[in-house]
């Protein structure tokens, strides 16, 4: 059986002031056009006071002349003067005015340009969040599509993987990488383009590389995702590989796509390439993040030689809520033959009612397609029996190197050394998930009982650098001897803080990236959901038949129990404690085991159809 897996000012302003000169009067028969100064022997001493309107009333209002002495005297008639004394106060009134005026402009320009400023922040902190989730979730699927193949092929399947060519990729990794002889043409916008086809291998896994010629530039980028026309790309890409696999002959049994980036094969396949030798083919979609449904014009669809009139309709792509708008993931479900949404937490019925972002009626209409799987364990990189990292291994029978594990932790990190303190890591990575209230009033009622914290980061923080030293001031405020927080990612010190640890608080029990929660069952330390002592949501049992046994087990197990639950249940009740420990530790959720399992079947199923 052939699997094929498809796998971004300044301101400035003028004041209306009257333009002032002084000037000498040439002769007694000259208008005086301009304010003059004197004192009275013909040198000009300042600026006349215009103060006081009854001065002016005083000096006669006589016009200017030449008396018998030789001096200058004042002519000009007092309703003259007092028109030109009038005319200046308003002008200086005005001119009042508009300072004012300005003043109040100038404030509110400020305040609009803080405010733009401010807001420009935020959004190039959106943009870098955005950012980081997708290439978080492009580690994800990649973790994904690696991790399952290989157990896949170990059962016995034939998968190969088609990927674009990015130009971010280290092909270093590939094994016998190659460029195929033959040029494979592909159709896009009313044309044929060619595509080159690269193939090798990597653990294992056959994998076949399609590098487009004339849109060179659509995969040749830093990023996989992230950018304004992913979906012409990523549209791209999907008929591309489609038209690869039926002339280089392959018959898949099932075609499995990922996300929305391949959703459109589901069209594709039903619409154009089903009667050209993939007649027996299915597809099966997977979608690892219900949230991201790009919206597109209905008209693009046409690109990659759909129709979109026949697609925009309520039973297949139009969107449920933005009618207008094509949904790509939508075409996903409703054009597959089997989907399955990735979840370690959340049961069938939870997805569709309380988690399908605005997909309820889609899901409910195809709920009988609809499976939930968890992600498979990396379990040999992470395992304590193997684990070279640690300086004493230890199993789920042999509990004695954890104890090692700890006092070595503890001395790493100057914290005082006692085999039997409580010891408690967490692994920030995303703030904005986290109530910081609870986080310390966690750390403050666990240090009243002498325990043990140890805080580290995974990386690049998606809420930002500044709110997590915020966090690490307060929570270093305490001053306690039992506290460490680590602002960096030590991928070492990661797995003595899993050994060492008896708790290991989470962000979420649902961490497909991270996969802390089953890292932490696996080193036999409990995790436990950040939240309030007594009062915050807690993880209860979904007894929807339809829940994965993960979901079952961690639920059921740790789910229900709060920090200060916890604490009391080590210190009171040790036997029982144990007891969970030893059953998360022995419990296999790799990816040969409940993963795997849920996607054969899937397979037999759509076989069979």
């Amino acid at each position: 059986m052939a699997i094929h897996a498809f796998t971004t000012t300044g301101f400035s302003f003028h004041l209306p002031f009257p333009k002032c000169t002084t000037a000498y009067s040439r002769s007694a028969g000259d208008r005086a056009r301009t304010l003059c100064c004197s004192s009275g022997d013909g040198d000009l001493s300042g600026l006349i006071n215009v103060s006081s309107e009854s001065e002016f009333g005083r000096r006669g209002g006589a016009q200017m002349a030449k008396s018998s002495d030789g001096k200058r005297s004042i002519q000009s008639s007092d309703g003259e003067l007092r028109a030109k004394n009038s005319e200046i106060w308003q002008l200086f009134r005005e001119a009042q005015r508009n300072i004012l005026s300005l003043d109040k402009q100038r404030a509110l320009a400020v305040e609009e340009l803080n405010k733009a400023i401010s807001e420009k922040k935020l959004l190039l902190e959106r943009i870098e969040e955005l950012e980081i989730e997708k290439q978080a979730m492009a580690r994800k699927v990649a973790s994904f599509v690696t991790g399952l193949s290989q157990a896949l092929q170990r059962k016995g399947n034939l998968v190969e993987v088609i990927l674009p060519k990015y130009g971010s990729m280290d092909l270093n990794e590939v094994q016998g990488i190659r460029e195929t002889e033959v040029e494979y043409y592909s159709y896009y916008n009313g044309q044929l383009h060619g595509n080159k086809i690269w193939t090798g291998v990597i653990c294992g896994i056959g994998v076949t590389f399609i590098q487009p010629l004339y849109y060179s530039s659509f995969f040749n980028r830093e990023k996989a995702y992230g950018y304004s026309d992913d979906f012409e790309r990523f549209m791209y890409f999907s008929r591309a590989a489609l038209d690869y696999i039926v002339k280089s002959g392959k018959k898949p049994d099932v075609l499995h796509i990922h996300n929305w980036q391949t959703a459109i094969i589901g069209p594709l396949f039903w619409d154009i390439f089903v009667q050209q030798g993939l007649e027996g083919s299915r597809i099966l979609f997977t979608c690892h993040d219900i949230h991201s449904q790009p919206l597109i014009q209905p008209e693009k669809l046409a690109l990659c030689g759909l129709d979109p009139t026949k697609l925009h309709r309520p039973d297949r792509l139009q969107d449920n809520s933005n009618t207008h708008l094509a949904n790509i993931m939508k075409g996903g479900i409703v054009y597959s033959n089997k989907v399955v949404i990735m979840s370690s937490t959340h049961s069938k019925g939870h997805i569709i009612h309380s988690s399908s972002h605005g997909l309820e009626t889609t899901l409910n209409m195809h709920k009988d397609k609809l499976l939930v799987s968890p992600c498979g364990f990396e379990s040999s990189s992470w395992d304590p029996e193997k684990d070279k990292i640690l300086p004493e291994n230890y199993s789920a029978d042999d509990m004695k190197g954890k104890s090692v594990c700890k006092i070595a932790l503890q001395q790493k990190l100057r914290l005082p050394e006692n085999a039997s303190i409580i010891t408690v890591g967490c692994f920030l990575s995303d703030l904005s998930d986290v109530d910081k209230e609870d986080l310390i009033a966690i750390v403050k009622n666990g240090t009243r009982m002498a325990v043990q914290f140890i805080f580290m980061t995974t990386g690049k923080m998606k809420s930002g650098q500044k709110e997590l030293e915020s966090l690490q001031v307060k929570i270093e405020s305490l001053q306690d001897e039992n506290i460490r927080f680590i602002n960096r990612h030590d991928e070492t010190l990661s797995h003595l803080i899993f050994g060492g640890s008896n708790i290991i608080l989470c962000q979420s029990l649902h961490d497909p990236i991270l996969q802390v929660p089953l890292k932490a069952m696996r080193y036999g330390a409990a995790p436990i959901a950040i939240t309030s002592n007594d009062n915050g949501f807690r993880h209860f049992p979904d007894h929807d038949y339809e829940t994965t046994k993960l979901a079952m087990f961690i639920n059921s197990t740790f789910g229900y129990l709060s920090f200060s639950q916890a604490l009391d249940e080590i210190n009171n009740n040790p036997s029982e404690w144990n007891h969970k420990v030893f059953d998360a530790m022995t419990k296999d959720f790799s990816w040969d085991a409940e993963c795997c399992d849920i996607y054969l079947s899937a397979y037999t199923a759509i076989k069979s159809l």
